[in-house]
Parts: C-alpha cells; sequence; structure tokens
C-alpha cells in the first residue's frame, strides 16, 4: 500500500480517501486466555529454522537483480470508471489477482516478470473493517479471498509465479484487543507487552501502535506473522509506512528496528522472503535499509488517486528529481525502487506515447524493480511493446551499475551510465511541455571522437556518429541508446576549487571535504556567493563540455558564466548528503588562450564547488 492508502497528506488532496477509516472497527476473533507463564528469553518460544530439503539446489541469492512483476495497488486506488465499482478499493479480490496471475504468466513470465503481488486491504472488507486471528495477525476477508491466501499462493506457484504480500510496520490498532490478545508461541506475552505503555503510534498513517524490541515478546510477535506468511508460502512482503520516511521524523516514526526485526523473522523461517520497504524512505538511514532489506521506495506513491492510473505531474515527473541521490545506494541485495511502472493500459495509464516511454525508460536505467499496476488482460500493443522489449529490460537487468545525469537536472538531460564492456547506456530526456532538441555530447561520457550508437526502443542501429548524437523528442519525450566508443578517451585539465588562483566573494569559503579531490571544497555559495576560477586555458575557442564535480545533499541552481558574459542557470542534482561528491558536465563557450569561469549562487544557494575539468579540445 501507499501513502494515501491510511492518510491525506496537504499536497495531494485527491488522496483524502475513505480509507481513514481506518479507526473503525474491532478485533473480529476474540483473544484466548493469556498463558500463565512469563518466560521472555531469547529461546522462549522460538520456532527453528527450516532446512532445505535435502538434494535440492540452493536458492538463488535475493534482489541478485531489480524484481519484475506486478503489483495491485495501481487499480485498488483508482478511480478510473468501472475498476472499483463496490466503493474504494473494492477491485482487491482472489478471482481478480488470479486474472492477472494468469495473465502475467502467459504474456509476460517469459521476459522476466515473476512476482504476483498483492497490496493492502486482503486482510479488510470492503467497508475497511480489518480481521485478526486470536494471536493479532492480520486474517484474509473471507469476501475478498474465501480460500485464505495459502490458496492464492498457490495458485501463483502453479504458474510458475512468486507470491507477494503486503502489511503496514507496527501492531494495527484494531489488533491490540484491550492488551490481552496472546502471543503465537511466547508463553505469557500478549499484545500489552509488545507496545509501548503510553501507546504511542507509528508509521505513515499513525494507524498502528509502535512496538516496543525492548521487550523480547515484540520480537515474538514479528516471528510469527513471518511464520504465517512463510507457511502459507509467500515470496515476497511490502513493509509500509516505514519511517523516518513517510512524510513523518522523530522516535515515533523511527522504524529501523522494526526493519531489523523483520530480516531476523524472516530468516528464522527459513524461507526466502524478499522484504520491500516503503514509502519514501529517508536516504539518511540508506545503510540500515541496505542492511535489512532487498529494495526501498524512494519516493512517494506514483499514482494520482484520479480517474487514471497515474499522470505525468503527480507523480511521474518528481522521479528525475529525486532519483539521482540515492543512484550510488543500489545494487546487488537492494535496489531503489521507484513505484509502479503503469505504461501498459493506454488511456487509462493517464499519459501519453512519450511520457510512457519515459516512465519506462528512467526505470529501466536507474534500476528500479520493474513491477507494472496495469491491468494485464487488457495491454494495448503500444504498452506490451514497452514491458516486452528485451534489450530495455537487459539494460534494467545487466551488470551495469544504475546510471545517473551527466548533465545538469534542466529540462533537457542526459542520463549515463558505463556498461562492463566499455560501451555506454545513455538516455536522453526532454523534460520540457513543448518539443525540444536534446543532445549527449561524448565529452559529458569521457570520450571523443566517434562512437556507433544503437537505438534500444526501435531495436535500430544509427551508424557512428562523431562527438556528440541530436535528436528532437517531443514534449516528455525520450530516446534511449548504447553508445559504443571508436575514438580516443576524453582527456582533461584540472582546476581545483580551492585553489589560490581563484577569487571568492561574498560569503564564499574554502572547507574540508573528505570525498573532495586535494581534501578541499568551496562552499558558503549562498546569497551572491561567488567562486571564479583563472587561467583556465584552452588552445582554440569554441563550446567545451566542463565537468563540475560537487557537493549538495539538495538540488541547487548555480549560474555559470565565462569572461564575465552572460549568465546560464544550471540546476545540479542532489548528491545525496553534504558529504558526497558527483560530477555533471556544463556547456561554457570559452576563448583561445586564457579564460575565467565564475559560479555564481545570484539570490540563492549553490551547491559546494569541488573542481572543474576541461575538455583539451571542444
Amino acid at each position: 500500500m501507499r501513502s494515501s492508502s491510511y492518510s491525506a497528506l496537504p499536497a495531494r488532496a485527491l488522496r483524502a480517501l475513505a480509507v481513514l477509516a481506518l479507526a473503525a472497527g474491532a478485533v473480529t476473533a476474540l483473544p484466548g486466555p493469556a498463558g500463565a507463564g512469563t518466560d521472555r528469553s531469547a529461546t522462549a518460544g522460538t520456532t527453528a529454522a527450516r532446512p532445505a530439503t535435502a538434494g535440492t539446489a540452493p536458492a538463488a541469492p535475493l534482489a541478485a537483480k531489480p524484481y519484475m512483476g506486478w503489483s495491485s495497488w495501481s487499480m485498488q486506488s483508482s478511480k478510473y470508471p468501472g475498476l472499483n465499482p463496490d466503493g474504494d478499493y473494492s477491485w482487491l479480490t482472489e478471482a481478480n489477482v488470479l486474472k492477472q496471475a494468469d495473465a502475467l504468466a502467459a504474456r509476460l513470465k517469459k521476459y522476466g516478470y515473476e512476482y504476483v503481488n498483492i497490496d493492502a486491504g486482503w486482510w479488510r472488507d470492503k467497508a475497511w473493517k480489518p480481521g485478526f486471528d486470536r494471536h493479532g495477525r492480520q486474517q484474509a476477508d473471507p469476501v475478498r479471498f474465501p480460500r485464505g491466501m495459502k490458496a492464492v499462493a498457490d495458485h501463483v506457484h502453479a504458474r510458475g509465479l512468486k507470491a507477494g504480500i503486503y502489511l503496514p510496520v507496527g501492531l494495527e490498532k484494531e489488533a491490540y484487543g484491550d492488551g490481552k490478545v496472546p502471543i503465537l508461541d511466547a508463553e505469557g506475552c500478549t499484545t500489552a507487552d509488545i507496545v509501548y505503555g503510553d501507546l504511542r503510534t507509528t508509521n505513515g498513517w499513525d494507524s498502528a501502535y509502535k512496538l516496543d524490541f525492548s521487550d523480547l515478546c515484540a520480537q515474538k510477535y514479528v516471528d510469527s506473522q513471518a511464520r504465517m506468511f512463510a507457511d502459507w508460502g509467500y515470496d515476497f512482503l511490502k513493509l509500509d509506512g516505514v519511517g523516518p520516511g513517510s512524510g513523518k521524523s522523530g522516535d515515533r516514526y523511527d522504524n529501523v528496528a522494526d526493519v531489523a526485526a523483520w530480516n531476523k523473522a524472516i530468516a528464522a523461517t527459513g524461507r526466502p522472503i524478499h522484504l520491500e520497504l516503503s514509502w519514501s524512505l529517508d536516504i539518511g538511514r540508506v545503510a540500515d535499509w541496505r542492511k535489512h532489506s532487498q529494495g526501498w521506495r524512494i519516493d512517494t506513491d506514483v499514482e494520482c488517486y484520479c480517474n487514471t492510473l497515474v499522470s505525468w505531474e503527480n507523480s511521474v515527473d518528481d522521479r528525475w528529481d529525486d532519483a539521482p541521490a540515492w543512484t550510488r545506494h543500489a545494487g546487488p541485495g537492494g535496489w531503489n525502487d521507484l513505484d509502479s511502472l503503469d505504461v501498459g493500459n493506454g488511456g487509462m495509464d493517464g499519459l501519453t506515447k512519450a511520457e510512457r516511454q519515459s516512465y519506462a525508460t528512467l526505470w529501466a536505467i536507474a534500476k528500479s524493480p520493474l513491477y507494472t499496476g496495469d491491468d494485464l488482460t487488457r495491454l494495448d500493443a503500444y504498452g506490451l511493446s514497452l514491458l516486452t522489449n528485451r534489450e530495455v529490460i537487459a539494460v534494467n537487468q545487466g551488470a551495469a551499475p544504475p546510471a545517473r545525469p551527466v548533465t545538469p537536472s534542466d529540462p533537457q538531460q542526459v542520463w549515463a551510465s558505463r556498461n562492463p564492456d566499455g560501451s555506454r547506456t545513455v538516455a536522453l530526456f526532454n523534460l520540457a511541455d513543448r518539443p525540444a532538441a536534446v543532445t549527449a555530447h561524448w565529452a559529458s561520457l569521457g570520450l571523443t571522437g566517434k562512437a556507433a550508437v544503437r537505438d534500444l526502443w526501435n531495436h535500430e542501429n544509427l551508424g557512428t556518429h562523431t562527438d556528440r548524437i541530436t535528436q528532437a523528442l517531443p514534449a516528455h519525450g525520450s530516446r534511449l541508446f548504447t553508445v559504443t566508443p571508436r575514438g580516443a578517451a576524453l582527456t582533461t585539465t584540472g582546476y581545483e576549487a580551492e585553489s589560490a588562483a581563484n577569487t571568492l566573494s561574498g560569503n564564499a569559503s574554502p572547507a574540508d571535504c573528505s570525498a573532495c579531490s586535494g581534501g578541499r571544497k568551496v562552499g558558503n555559495l549562498y546569497l551572491g556567493g561567488k567562486l571564479t576560477f583563472h587561467k583556465v586555458v584552452v588552445d582554440r575557442p569554441g563550446t567545451y563540455q566542463v565537468k563540475v564535480a560537487y557537493v549538495s545533499g539538495d538540488p541547487r541552481a548555480v549560474e555559470v558564466s565565462a569572461n564575465g558574459g552572460g549568465a546560464t542557470s544550471h540546476r545540479f542534482p542532489s548528491t545525496g548528503d553534504w558529504g558526497t561528491a558527483e560530477t555533471v558536465s556544463v556547456p561554457v563557450t570559452l576563448k583561445a588562450g586564457a579564460n575565467t569561469i565564475t559560479f555564481d549562487s545570484g539570490s540563492g544557494y549553490a551547491p559546494d564547488i569541488d573542481r572543474i575539468d576541461v575538455p583539451t579540445s571542444s
């Protein structure tokens, strides 16, 4: 489930949905008597991990590549005509999920799609009233899932697929049962023991009480939930509302201990279960997310909560700003999750064809999990072509790292990554609301001279191009290429920002920076602060792709000029924190001989500058 499943955020007024009725309802199964004992040692009630069956091959490592599949939430949450005829979120039923599983097996499985993930509501009726067993664990709503959740997993497995399920973090309020609900396999433990005495709430919509892991009973409760999912045969768990993040901060919303407990509990089951965290996680705790899970949402919901599944402005386009900060944290074992990829259903998606391709391109190059929220029983031809393009899927599933911007995050952008064979995956994006040309300069890729270009979406070799490739793109359009160098590597001359030869003005000042070249940078570039590089020498006049190494904990703009001429404002993407340096290339027109290059904060706040590298030829 997503942020709006339980809360209405001010910036997302459309998300004030019926799910705010969480406070209503009661435990549907009365708790049995609490155990008489009080033993809460680490071994009390432990369920041993199940060993692998003798003679079977070991399971493949979890999240070696971004996972691929389908999720139910986009259709559940949409007001598209006919999707939820019995009220909000009513689409989620056993029959509908099994139809999607069958369609996935028939149409997408051979391309690598394998997960069928059930999102929020499987334990709630159509009035959103929850059901729990006598141990405070969610139990399937008998109307939505009349055969229960194990039968669904069995059906999915019979199609050669994997089954996913969902929970919010914490102890749901309705499961508390006046603190008298006994915890399974934990003698003497009740729901009163596993939460804080003041019943402080947690998760992104405050629908649950925060678990207190200073009492071993709390781990036992998580163990019991994990065992339930393992016994049902689930291969994936989405844990939602996790903080810090999800619009919340502070101790109440710090769920790192919950995530660690889930990781431990899953391991104890002996079943490999992929743990995915949601939503809009705090990048400051990425080391914890990576340690304890296989994936983490980096942003708010992609769905628009309107009469389509998504819309460009709410919030597909946000990802181009938000993904760069997270790029370096993704890799085998854990991936940045950009949310559902809803590009297959034409008008129901709410996007133009150009937007659908750009959406799919970013997800592929960022190495986000590729899971669609579309109705797989009615994919249109164009949508099917986007979801099944083997060359684009290979970019997502291949060994290269995620792409990141090699130009500033201006309306026209170039993203790239280096492949193991030395070629580059290069994406061109026009994020403006009108057509525009976008150029990928080989210098921004560290190349010179000639390079062969292949168009991945159209499976077409475009021949050899010298120094650059330029494409005319529609509004919100894109192209995706493999660029294979045929020339020499780029040579540059470096200039350190902190050099005594430079001029600083305003508040600009040098500072230590362990991640920076030479261990120093120039910061405090704000409200008129300037940094001017002197004696930048080139042999001939021209426009040079100057590579700028910088540090910026958030996206910031800076005005760049040469030799006192007119300045051009560029917005640099976030590097994720104030201790990490990244690079982008900016075009600067220089004269033969010595030049000055100035970085001016103007009336705002600019990134810190580490150094510049100027190509030896334009």
